[in-house]
């Protein structure tokens, strides 16, 4: 079976690895030169465990290939999926026109009968969209191919997409003809074989799918963030309330951790863009709008405890950070909270000595030169006032905080993801302020 991805993002360069891992004839096609270069030579264009072995593999067995030529790249191809960016735009809502200019050109170079499937997050009638574009070229040149468009959505976690693509919780499929179901059974059939589901239904609920999936996900982290700030006021632990919720098989202990807020490419733009469908049909989201309005105020939590601690004054003040990226296992930067929480920092006057796994040459492009990057998390810490922990990454679990605090002029821990133990910090004489925790700033001090 031969197929042909559009992008090599995260999406599409995920998608198309895993698939030729599994016997797939698959070409990945990006516009970029300087990536599909690299992408020959091994150079992976974002950090994803796992991701450069299976694709240093299937380009050495001929099964996966990249090209930035879509016209020859599709020739013979059974499907194209399209998996480019759909930035939000000012408005919130996903743009379009790199999907449509691909559906424009696959339908003036297309010479078979494929199925054109869309892999990126795209709102309720993007596929009528694409049906519409991939017509039209058609049209314009006089012949008659007939083509399907599909839906196939993506569930994948940055820092666990490979297991997720290869042993999805489900696979979901909008179709609205038998030929393409025929051809996406067989393109899936080897990742159900162990009982993973794929999902047939129309091409709307698909596309309806993805958007409610990840806003049902951040509507539980921003009501747990709800419930933490709640929790400090009040004198309660979130963390036996979480337990205590979580454990109701109604409820479930995923998306349940309280935090400084989401971030990352998928749930910001998502939720945005969903809750700007619903205002197009004269239908407010108003949970989702409360949802992102609470996202955004957590982000500046972490900051209000720093400047509560020093009684409103960080000029000066020299704050470690142990984390930059939105979530462990990636370095992807986008909507992460530790650019906002380092900016509030910065216009305060302190200065920040920072430390993440793989994530400091992508921070550059948001926080440049304006703070220190560090080859360890020692390094961060030394001559530090504070210590945040923003990126809950493995190796910040079990520090020796006895040489933490020989490193620092100031024993206090603000841990933004809720790591470590409370009693724990005490016994090592740090002053310690998760999320959620019941004391307040003044009771410590």
């Amino acid at each position: 079976m031969k197929i042909t991805v559009i992008g090599t993002g995260y999406v599409g360069l995920v998608t198309g690895a895993c698939l030729s891992d599994v016997g797939i004839q698959v070409t990945c096609v990006d516009i970029d030169k300087d990536k599909i270069d690299g992408l020959k030579n091994g150079i992976m264009p974002i950090y994803e465990p796992g991701l450069e072995e299976i694709v240093k593999r299937n380009f050495k067995k001929g099964r996966l290939n990249f090209s930035t030529n879509l016209s020859e790249a599709i020739q013979g191809s059974e499907a194209a999926f399209i998996a480019v960016g759909t930035p939000p735009g000012e408005d919130g809502s996903a743009d379009l026109k790199y999907v449509l200019a691909v559906a424009d050109q696959i339908g003036k170079t297309m010479t078979n009968y494929m199925v054109i499937i869309t892999k990126s997050t795209v709102p309720v009638g993007t596929a009528e969209k694409v049906r519409g574009a991939v017509a039209q070229a058609i049209a314009a040149r006089n012949i008659d191919h007939g083509f399907d468009v599909a839906s196939n959505p993506e569930f994948l976690k940055e820092g666990a997409a490979i297991d997720d693509f290869m042993k999805p919780d489900r696979i979901v499929v909008g179709i609205d003809s038998s030929v393409a179901q025929e051809i996406m059974d067989k393109l899936y059939r080897p990742f159900t074989l162990n009982g993973h589901p794929v999902i047939f239904m129309d091409i709307p609920s698909a596309e309806m799918t993805k958007y409610a999936a990840n806003a049902m996900l951040a509507t539980k982290i921003s009501f747990m963030n709800d419930i933490a700030n709640l929790c400090e006021i009040m004198g309660a632990d979130v963390n036996w309330v979480r337990k205590g919720i979580g454990s109701d098989p109604r409820i479930g202990n995923k998306f349940i951790y309280p935090g400084i807020g989401y971030g990352g490419s998928c749930f910001p733009k998502d939720v945005k863009a969903l809750a700007k469908t619903g205002r197009e049909h004269g239908h407010a989201m108003r949970i989702l709008e409360a949802v992102e309005e609470v996202n955004d105020d957590q982000k500046s939590v972490l900051f209000n405890k720093i400047s509560a601690y020093f009684g409103g004054d960080l000029q000066g003040k020299v704050i470690a950070f142990w984390g930059l990226s939105f979530k462990p296992n990636t370095d992807d930067m986008r909507e992460a909270p530790s650019v906002v929480i380092a900016n509030l920092l910065l216009d305060a006057g302190a200065q920040i000595r920072a430390y993440d796994p793989v994530a400091m040459e992508e921070a550059k492009h948001d926080l440049g030169d304006r703070i220190t990057y560090c080859e360890s998390d020692m390094e961060a810490v030394h001559g530090a006032d504070a210590l945040a922990l923003v990126t809950e990454w493995a190796e910040f679990r079990m520090p020796d905080w006895d040489a933490v605090a020989d490193a620092m002029t100031n024993r206090v821990v603000f841990d933004g993801r809720n790591l470590y133990r409370k009693q724990t910090m005490i016994a090592h004489g740090y002053d310690y302020f998760g999320i959620g925790m019941g004391e307040s700033i003044a009771e410590k001090r």
